[in-house]
C-alpha cells in the first residue's frame, strides 16, 4: 500500500533534485545540462550583486513572516470560536463558508482583486472612496497601499484552512478538562488560557515550523496574479518565486533562476532545523524530530 506513495514521491521530489547542478553550470541547450560548461558560483554571484537580491530577500521574509504570526493567531482564535457554536448544522455551515477561500483558484482571486481595485471602474474607487471624500487611487501603480491588500488576501484565503485544522485537535481534547474546570469555578476565558490553549501548543507549534521551512517559498499566485505582475508595484511585490519565474520566462536565465532556487531551499532547510533546535530546547516532547 505504501509503493505507490512511495514512487510518486521518489518521481516527485527526489529525481528532479538532481537539476541542482543548472544552478553551477552555464547552461548551452546543444550540449544539455550535463554537458554544459561549468559555472562554479558565477550565478549566485550574479544574482547577489544585484539590488534584486536584498529587495526579494527582504520582501520574501517579512511577508511570510507576517502571514505565519497573523494567520496562526486568528486561525487559533476563530477556531476557538467555531467550537463555542453548539448547533452542529450552523457550525458546519460557518466551517465551509470559512474554508471556502481556500478552494478558490489565485487566478479567480486575482480578478476578484481587480474588480475592487479597479482604476476605471472598481468597487472601492466607485462606490467606497466617495463615501469619505477621497479622490479614485490608481491602486495598480502605487506601491505603498500593497503590503496591506497581499496581507488581507492571504488572511481572507488561507485563515480558514488554518482554522480547520486547529478546530480539528480542540475537538479532540478530553471534555473531562471542561467539566472538572467548570466545577473549580473557571469561567470560559480561563478555561481557553488554562486548558485548550495549552493542549493546542502542539499543533501550533507544528504547523507554525511548517510555515517556518517554507518562509522562502511564497505563494507566488498571490504574488504574481493579485498585483497582475504590475512594473511600478515590484519593489513591494517582488518575491524569489515571482523573480525566479521572471528570470526564467522573461530572461531566459535559466542558470541564476536555479541558483535562486537553490538559495531558498537552502536557507528553508536551515531555518526548519534552528527553529526545531530551539523549540526542543524549550519543549522537547513538541518537537518534531
Amino acid at each position: 500500500m505504501v509503493l505507490p506513495g512511495m514512487i510518486y514521491l521518489i518521481i516527485n521530489n527526489y529525481l528532479p533534485m538532481f537539476g541542482i547542478v543548472i544552478a553551477f553550470k552555464n547552461i548551452n541547450y546543444r550540449k544539455g545540462i550535463f554537458g554544459s560548461d561549468w559555472a562554479g558560483l558565477k550565478n549566485f554571484e550574479y544574482l547577489f550583486k544585484t539590488a534584486d537580491a536584498w529587495v526579494i530577500t527582504r520582501n520574501t521574509i517579512l511577508y511570510n513572516g507576517l502571514f505565519i504570526v497573523i494567520n496562526l493567531a486568528l486561525a487559533v482564535a476563530v477556531a476557538i470560536l467555531l467550537n463555542e457554536v453548539k448547533n452542529r448544522f450552523m457550525s458546519r455551515f460557518y466551517q465551509s463558508i470559512i474554508l471556502l477561500p481556500y478552494l478558490i483558484s489565485m487566478v479567480i482571486v486575482g480578478y476578484l482583486a481587480l474588480a475592487m481595485l479597479n482604476g476605471e471602474n472598481g468597487f472601492l474607487n466607485h462606490h467606497i472612496l466617495p463615501l469619505f471624500g477621497i479622490d479614485p487611487i490608481s491602486w495598480y501603480s502605487e506601491p505603498k497601499y500593497w503590503p496591506y491588500i497581499l496581507t488581507l488576501v492571504n488572511i481572507w484565503k488561507n485563515v480558514g484552512y488554518l482554522c480547520i485544522i486547529f478546530l480539528a485537535a480542540i475537538v479532540g481534547i478530553d471534555n473531562e478538562y471542561y467539566e472538572a474546570a467548570t466545577l473549580d469555578g473557571a469561567n470560559k476565558w480561563q478555561q481557553i488560557r488554562t486548558i485548550t490553549l495549552p493542549l493546542l501548543s502542539p499543533a501550533i507549534i507544528i504547523m507554525a515550523l511548517l510555515s517556518i521551512g517554507r518562509i522562502f517559498y511564497s505563494d507566488f499566485g498571490l504574488f504574481y496574479q493579485v498585483p497582475l505582475n504590475s512594473g511600478p508595484l515590484q519593489p513591494t511585490t517582488d518575491v524569489i518565486d515571482t523573480y525566479v519565474y521572471r528570470g526564467l520566462m522573461t530572461l531566459g536565465d535559466i542558470g541564476m533562476s536555479s541558483a535562486a532556487g537553490f538559495y531558498q531551499s537552502v536557507v528553508g532547510f536551515v531555518l526548519v532545523l534552528v527553529s526545531n533546535f530551539i523549540i526542543r530546547r524549550k519543549s522537547p516532547e513538541q518537537a518534531l524530530f
